[in-house]
């Protein structure tokens, strides 16, 4: 159901946005419209990625590849050296491990202007399982040169960073290659002010006691945290960290050394994500409040659905809150 009138339990005057992935199909088509450079690559994906309508509006923009991901990165990145800008969309999953190495040579050690897009990414896929599971994306494409990692919050954090990645390149032509992951559930509108831009962090709720610093669709769940924290005589901030590599290393600074204790969270492993980022950010800066990063812990995960398991690793309202309180108590 459309988000415009449909409250969101618990949460105050919030209202109830749309999926991610349908804000990003219709801001795709938004730039198609406006960029007749504009291509669409799919790995069997175009139903999953919200992508049908646009496709059947604008089949000649839709390039289908099959399930074949090396060949979706390696046909976008010729594409991209032919002029086009190209957005290739596939599971996050299957993108950030099949075509790693198309990800590694063909676009960034090439300098392929592509918005690599991974849908249904963290535990999105729920119970089809571990194999599903994109809790490894952030890890491997930090690690990789030349590429910019999001992951949106909300509706307005992905349509900006859609527009951002994805509008025609400036007078020079210079664009980088950009990785954009999703999940499949609507999200909960959250309060915006200023600019979006790549590598700035957002400051989502101010607070003087402790921060939770989160990335995309873990922010709404630490917003709510902050919230019952608020009840218990606790101010907590909140950080949109959508940029997980450039990491915004000057606002994490500021932000964690103006509190007593920092909790990053994330839907991926506890491994090599936004949690690794900020600690190493904060101990070479020597800011040291108490710090946690709640993630997925290393194992294969239970079987449930998205809310089910992240509700199970402590990654919801009430998990959050208590993991602040006890980090707060154990100072």
């Amino acid at each position: 159901m459309s988000g415009a009138t449909m409250r969101v339990p618990g949460a105050g005057g919030w209202t109830m946005g749309k999926a991610n992935l349908e804000v990003f199909a219709e801001t795709v088509e938004e730039l198609a419209r406006a960029d007749p450079a504009l291509l669409v690559v799919t790995s069997d994906s175009r139903g999953s990625g919200k992508l049908s309508s646009f496709a059947t509006r604008m089949p000649e923009r839709v390039i289908e590849v099959g399930i074949a991901e090396q060949n979706l990165v390696g046909v976008a990145a010729g594409l991209a050296a032919g002029g086009r800008n190209v957005i290739a969309v596939s599971p996050a999953s299957f993108l950030a491990t099949r075509s790693l190495e198309q990800i590694k040579h063909d676009v960034c050690y090439s300098d392929r202007p592509v918005t690599l897009v991974g849908i249904s990414a963290g535990v999105s896929y729920g119970a089809l399982g571990s194999t599903h599971h994109s809790l490894h994306d952030f890890a491997a494409l930090r690690a990789i040169h030349n590429i910019t990692v999001v992951a949106p919050a909300d509706n307005w954090e992905t349509r900006e960073a859609i527009r951002a990645a994805a509008s025609p390149p400036g007078p020079k032509g210079l664009r980088s290659p950009v990785y954009i992951r999703f999940g499949k559930q609507p999200v909960p509108d959250l309060p915006h002010t200023g600019p979006f831009a790549f590598g700035k962090g957002r400051i989502i709720r101010a607070g003087k006691d402790a921060a939770f610093i989160a990335t995309g669709e873990t922010v709404w769940r630490t917003l709510r945290a902050a919230e019952a924290l608020s009840a218990r005589g606790v101010s907590a901030a909140v950080v949109s960290m959508h940029t997980v590599k450039p990491l915004d290393e000057t606002l994490l600074r500021e932000v964690a050394g103006a509190v007593r204790a920092v909790v990053v969270v994330e839907e991926h492993s506890e491994h090599g994500g936004l949690g690794d980022a900020c600690a190493r950010v904060l101990m070479e800066a020597g800011v040291s409040p108490s710090f946690r990063v709640v993630a997925l812990p290393d194992e294969y995960t239970v079987t449930g659905s998205q809310t089910e398991i992240l509700d199970h690793y402590g990654i919801s309202e009430s998990g959050l809150a208590e993991t602040m309180t006890g980090l707060l108590v154990g100072e």
